[in-house]
């Protein structure tokens, strides 16, 4: 039977992968995460898996998971937070640990999930230790890997982009967008990027892919397909961006972990689109129409209630 370790598992790529990754027959897969409320629920949601609650930037008993491993995906992340060692030690100091781990027990192939924002502009925290974490992973010579860059994802499980998004509108008659909201964004639906990653760990696919949203659409109408299609009447309100950045300052001082920062702010107005490959050709996956996307996010009776902690 096949063995699969998924690090990073309670969150939004490890918790796709895994609703479509059981559906295979003879497939083990054993996942791994550090948040305690979010990998309770991996275990209650997939009974099938081997859940392990461990933080992969300390040596630990998490290692011995790898022994017999086939392949493993590595996408444990830092996203959001005020701390940079916290994006140093879940971006890089677990990674290098992971890999490690893979050398003592021969795993013989691996996928990396990197993210678009090594080529971006933007300079923060998640940037620069997604950056190092890339370039660490390009000197494992030794174990054949895929390193995929995603631009923002979004589907089941999104506790940070879309899905913050709507439940934001869920609370509030009043939606605020920062300056004019015509800053252009490439989406992609993680059910495509669990289907690419899939379709990778069975060909045993090796490179360095950017994977990027097919379709380009400005922020604002982004807010306004989800409104309609959650037939939401929150009120979309354009506010200075000068203004909204002290709120999120101010947002910040009193909440430890918050779900959108100012450098999170800074990156989302910078201008600027991802390369696009025919990755649907590349992967044998067929992409999402971004609307179908977005109403599958939000109305499906299965995941689309579940929520993931901060």
């Amino acid at each position: 039977m096949p063995k699969i370790v998924i690090t990073g598992a309670a969150g939004l790529v490890g918790q796709n992968v895994i609703a479509r990754l059981k559906q295979m027959p003879g497939i083990s897969i054993t996942g791994i995460d550090m948040h305690p409320s979010n990998t309770a629920l991996l275990r209650h949601l997939h009974p099938e898996a081997e859940v392990i609650e461990a933080d992969l930037s300390r040596p630990g008993t998490w290692e011995e998971s790898f022994r017999g491993a086939d392949a493993v995906l590595i996408s444990q992340a830092q996203i959001g937070g005020l701390d940079p060692a916290d994006f140093s030690r879940n971006n890089v100091t677990a990674t290098e640990n992971i890999v490690a781990a893979m050398r003592r027990h021969g795993v013989p192939y691996f996928i990396h999930i990197s993210s678009s924002v090594v080529h971006s502009t933007a300079d923060d925290f998640y940037t620069r230790s997604k950056s190092a974490q890339e370039r660490y992973v390009a000197t494992v010579s030794d174990i054949p890997h895929l390193v995929l860059r995603p631009t923002l994802m979004f589907g089941w499980f999104d506790r940070k982009h879309l899905g913050w998004i709507r439940r934001f509108m869920a609370r509030t008659p009043i939606f605020p967008v920062p300056g004019n909201g015509e800053y252009i964004r490439q989406p992609l639906y993680v059910g495509d990027f669990a289907q690419i990653i899939i379709s990778a760990l069975q060909s045993r696919t090796i490179g360095i892919f950017d994977i990027s949203g097919l379709e380009k659409i400005g922020y604002l109408d982004l807010i306004r397909m989800i409104r309609s299609t959650v037939k939401s009447r929150t009120i979309i309100l354009r506010i200075p961006y000068w203004l909204f950045w002290w709120m999120l300052r101010v947002y910040g001082a009193v909440r430890s972990n918050p779900p959108f920062t100012t450098a999170q702010l800074e990156a989302l107005v910078i201008p600027e689109t991802f390369p696009v490959i025919d990755w649907p050709d590349l992967f044998g996956v067929t992409p999402t129409p971004l609307r179908t996307a977005i109403a599958e996010t939000f109305l499906n009776a299965d995941y689309s209630a579940v929520r993931l902690d901060f």
